[in-house]
């Protein structure tokens, strides 16, 4: 199926022939004066001159995938012949039908929010393999070992805002695992699944719903994406704290390591075990952490814990006067998270809606608290919100409700507090849609109530795709970019005025004053905040140069964020060393104690080479490279 093509076709004199030339994009030299070989990537393939003295020989060198097209991305470091060849053996274990390698077969593989969308750097895959079991990946793993060819990993490839299905090497191979989609156990009395990478949260959803299952999965924004995917990359959920940090909810792996040799994590050590989806540390050290956001891998099973359904679902608003009221409410949130009473607290500012007033715009922009609390009361509001959500039964529920109004009335003088929804579980579809206000105005609900009952939606897509706004548009460029904040209101109203700096100092100004921002607790012992004026480019924002400096902006926004000690928890691969170059204490140890353990683990550096910040030794003049 896959060939390579020589032609011999031309012999000059010095120089290769101008023309041949014209639109050659790259060269890369090796040998002495007198014997050299060049290799020249042109639109059909590379053009390979081999200089002998003053004579050029010029031959064509490309890859002719199944559609009869020339291959035009090669990996790094492999030629054109050897990835032949390397395709070959693909197709020997997957079959022909599932070895990917047209400009077409290979559009569901590229980053479209990318900022080097089109580029010629643009992190794209050279080809893309199906296995269908692990045997078929652990076959893969070792092809790739024989051609020096670097492996990228997906389970579902929907990991969207955080560079999608690219890879962080241009060249890579793409590992599709959406084949391997099957829910292999689930148990609803001790409360786990294990699952393969290619079962989606809308899969495992519709898996409990025809059993009638009792239990719910703690999902993401967007349910077409993979549990395994989105806890190896720390994404979080929204319901109680043990479930909504994906990965910390994982009980147990099964993992291809860089040689091909198969490996399970904590009681999965231990053949005939029974508790692997118990206990996931085992015994000695637990390497499991190596697999989230490195390439030390490729993870082919994970058990996650479910969470019980409960009988009965409330919520309650609480909001406060002042700004500095945030500290006490952050502290009262605080206390109830920690001892499970509550799941994601949801903070806002009920200011918003004078995004349009100039005294409030003044008083924000200059971080005037007085002016801010002035105005507010002149308003008749209060200066935050946050919503609570309770699970249990109707009495449990509505006795941490009291407890919990009781705290914040005791802790904030002016407090106020508005019952909210009380609703018997599971919830109808119609519940789930309903738009009605459950406070009176101007407070409103931030809740959805989808992704609070673990009931997996694509509601948040219509952030950068069109919408009956804007139904002729979207955005060109969507990228996340949550910096970690410490759990408390003093840290959050300093992180305001730090991030309004970094802000000011680079030319840019969010939509909505820094003053009211607030952090998303989707972690139980952590609080994000958005990077305000930077992450997710304009609609229609589609000058390449645009991008380009956008790219620009965002390393340097990374970098102040760093010295004032904010680091990011996730990032696409245009960024993640970027991010990487953030944890930089005692001359980064952390990261090269990794790349010892990466050169070690996989002296080829075949698997997901950069992930992370990771780059193993073959590969690690790359750091940085792109678009530096």
């Amino acid at each position: 199926m896959y060939t390579v093509q020589h032609a011999r076709d031309l012999q000059c004199k010095g120089m290769p022939r101008p023309e041949l030339f014209r639109a050659a994009r790259s060269c890369y030299g090796v040998g002495d004066h007198q014997h050299r070989l060049f290799l020249h990537e042109m639109p059909f393939g590379p053009l390979t001159c081999l200089v002998v003295g003053a004579e050029c020989v010029c031959y064509r060198e490309s890859v002719i995938n199944n559609k009869g097209d020339a291959m035009t991305i090669l990996p790094p470091g492999v030629s054109a012949r050897q990835f032949a060849k390397a395709l070959a053996e693909f197709a020997a274990v997957v079959g022909p039908d599932w070895v990917l390698s047209s400009e077409e077969d290979l559009q569901p593989y590229r980053d479209h929010f990318s900022l080097l969308k089109d580029q010629p750097d643009e992190l794209q895959a050279s080809a893309a393999v199906c296995p269908a079991d692990v045997a078929q990946v652990q076959a893969i793993v070792r092809i790739a070992n024989r051609y020096k060819t670097p492996l990228f990993a997906i389970s579902t490839g929907k990991n969207f805002a955080y560079g999608g299905p690219a890879p962080n090497v241009r060249g890579s191979v793409t590992v599709d695992l959406k084949r391997m989609n099957r829910v292999l156990e689930l148990d609803e009395k001790r409360h786990f699944v294990l699952v393969e990478p290619g079962v989606s949260y809308m899969d495992l959803y519709r898996y409990i719903q025809e059993r009638n299952l009792k239990v719910w999965v703690d999902t993401a924004d967007v349910g077409w994406g993979g549990l395994m995917g989105n806890a190896l990359e720390h994404g979080v959920g929204y319901t109680l704290g043990p479930y909504r940090d994906h990965f910390s909810a994982h009980c147990g792996m099964e993992v291809v390591l860089p040689d091909g040799e198969l490996m399970r994590t904590g009681m999965g050590a231990l053949p005939g075990s029974g508790g692997w989806q118990d206990y996931k540390h085992g015994f000695g050290p637990d390497p499991a952490g190596l697999f989230a956001q490195g390439g030390f891998g490729i993870v082919v099973k994970m058990g996650f814990r479910l969470m019980p359904q409960p009988e009965h679902w409330r919520t309650g608003l609480v909001t406060v006067p002042k700004r500095r009221d945030l500290i006490p409410m952050v502290d009262t949130v605080n206390y109830l998270t920690d001892l499970f009473i509550i799941g994601e607290p949801l903070y806002g500012s009920p200011l918003r809606i004078l995004r349009e007033d100039k005294a409030f715009l003044q008083a924000a922009d200059s971080f005037d608290e007085a002016a801010l609390d002035r105005v507010a009361a002149e308003h008749s509001l209060h200066s935050w919100q946050v919503e609570l959500q309770f699970y249990g039964s109707e009495k449990t529920t509505l006795a941490n409700w009291e407890w919990a109004k009781e705290l914040m009335l005791r802790n904030i003088p002016g407090a106020q507090c508005f019952d909210g929804e009380s609703l018997p579980v599971p919830v109808t579809q119609e519940q789930i849609e309903r738009s009605t206000r459950p406070y009176p105005a101007p407070y409103a609900s931030q809740m959805r109530r989808n992704v609070m009952h673990g009931v997996p939606k694509l509601y948040a897509w219509w952030m950068p795709s069109r919408t009956d706004d804007f139904p002729d548009s979207w955005n060109q460029s969507h990228l996340g970019l949550f910096s970690v904040v410490g759990r408390s209101g003093a840290a959050v109203l300093q992180a305001q005025r730090d991030f309004d700096r970094v802000a000011r100092d680079m030319g840019s100004k969010p939509a909505m004053p820094y003053a009211i921002s607030t952090p998303l607790n989707w972690n139980q012992s952590a609080f994000l905040l958005g990077n305000g004026a930077f992450g997710s480019a304009t609609r229609n924002e589609a000058t390449p140069q645009s991008k380009l400096d956008q790219l620009k902006l965002l390393r340097e926004v990374l970098k102040r964020n760093a010295a004032m000690g904010y680091g990011d928890y996730r990032a696409p691969p245009l960024l993640q060393d970027a991010v990487a170059d953030q944890y930089s204490f005692n001359n980064h140890a952390l990261r090269r104690f990794n790349e010892r353990l990466k050169d070690a683990a996989d002296p080829n550096g075949i698997l997901l080479p950069g992930r992370g910040g990771i780059w193993p030794k073959a590969l690690r003049a790359l750091r940085g490279a792109i678009r530096k």
